[in-house]
């Protein structure tokens, strides 16, 4: 995969073509062609200098940009943080694994350029935005019937279980969230940024979300322990469901009446039988067992104990009605609060009833074990 661009060398040194060209070669040599190479030079023009204006997101990975290629095909342009430490084969070689991941609910990646300290990806843009602009927050951009939201879901979680299931070596994304899951012109959803993490040092992915303040996301057992597995990728998307079904972003802490995150409320409406509070006002026209089974495969995916999660083909067959809902098996969440920025108190991280709190000493937070109803 010749992803490697060299273009406009600024050193002036008498050197033979041939010694000027070797460095690009022995990149080359080990790669396969698969993935388009893109220079410098051409990102930088379809993306005006890589200018504001045409920033289109923000995350731990990097900065996207919207582009337009020459041929004037549509691009994202993601420029990835300095926090990456993969050398150019290395990053070339991660590049490579990802760029054969092809599947109907996954972003797909076009190419990338490597051009001195810089490492870029460009990948499929896609008209819609991510499901944060689109449907979380004051600002909404579109509305969402409750067909369209369920299609997201669905489509969401046949990503997923590729990535986990399907695909060999499988793939933990470890970074599920709205602004994550793009919508296309039809409003299908893709999962983008799958494969990144390796690319990363381990606190460049979660532990940076508390700065952009989505913790909301995060599974107990990251937490308790840093293990970021499947089943921390299930609890983020069941997090996600309850969002698209409610409207509601999980980076909020004032739900139910009082500071509570968006699972906590979801669990309290779910004990008092009144989980149809939970969704969002503007949806006016959906069926209430189908909206309830989505909520109730939500909270099975958020269980504190992650082995209680279903896996993601699991999660499908729940959604789709194809087997019973045993909501006698369903314990209560967990969930992460990080209360510091409002109160200057330890965040903490919780699971509903009572609780048996404890102090770790690695990290600024309160564990919370709880003993559903």
């Amino acid at each position: 995969m010749g992803c490697s661009c060299f273009g406009a060398s600024t050193v002036r040194q008498k050197r033979s073509d041939r010694q000027a060209h070797q460095p690009k070669q022995v990149e080359e040599g080990a790669l396969s062609a698969k993935t388009k190479s893109f220079s410098y030079n051409e990102l930088r023009a379809a993306t005006n200098n890589f200018h504001r204006s045409n920033k289109i997101g923000r995350g731990g990975f990097g900065t996207v940009y919207k582009g337009i290629l020459g041929n004037g095909t549509e691009v994202a342009v993601k420029t990835l943080s300095a926090e990456s430490k993969q050398g150019v084969r290395e990053f070339l070689t991660e590049i490579d694994t990802i760029s054969n991941v092809k599947h109907p609910n996954l972003v797909e990646l076009l190419g990338c350029c490597v051009h001195g300290p810089n490492q870029i990806l460009v990948y499929e843009y896609l008209e819609n935005n991510s499901i944060d602009r689109a449907l979380l927050g004051s600002k909404r951009s579109i509305k969402l019937d409750w067909k369209q939201r369920s299609v997201i879901c669905m489509g969401t979680a046949r990503g997923l279980a590729y990535l986990h299931e399907e695909l060999v070596p499988h793939i933990v994304h470890r970074d599920i969230k709205a602004s994550n899951i793009l919508l296309d012109k039809d409003f299908q959803p893709k999962i983008g940024d799958f494969g990144l993490a390796k690319l990363f040092p381990d606190d460049i992915t979660h532990i940076s979300t508390r700065i952009a303040g989505t913790t909301g996301y995060l599974a107990p057992e990251y937490v308790l322990g840093g293990q970021l597995t499947m089943k921390a990728d299930v609890y983020s998307f069941g997090v996600l469901t309850l969002e698209i079904v409610s409207g509601k972003s999980s980076a909020n802490t004032n739900y139910g009446g009082g500071q509570k995150l968006l699972v906590e409320w979801a669990w309290e409406l779910y004990e008092e039988g009144k989980l149809l509070d939970l969704v969002d006002p503007e949806l006016e026209d959906f069926r209430e067992d189908e909206v309830l089974r989505y909520m109730k495969v939500a909270l099975f995916c958020t269980q504190a104990n992650a082995s209680r999660r279903p896996a993601m083909s699991q999660v499908i067959q729940m959604l789709a009605k194809n087997v019973r809902l045993n909501e006698k098996e369903l314990t209560a969440p967990g969930f992460f609060e990080d209360s510091r920025e409002a109160s200057g108190k330890p965040s903490k991280y919780k699971s509903s009833e009572t609780s048996t709190s404890h102090q770790m000493s690695s990290v600024p937070i309160t564990i919370t074990q709880v003993v559903a109803r």
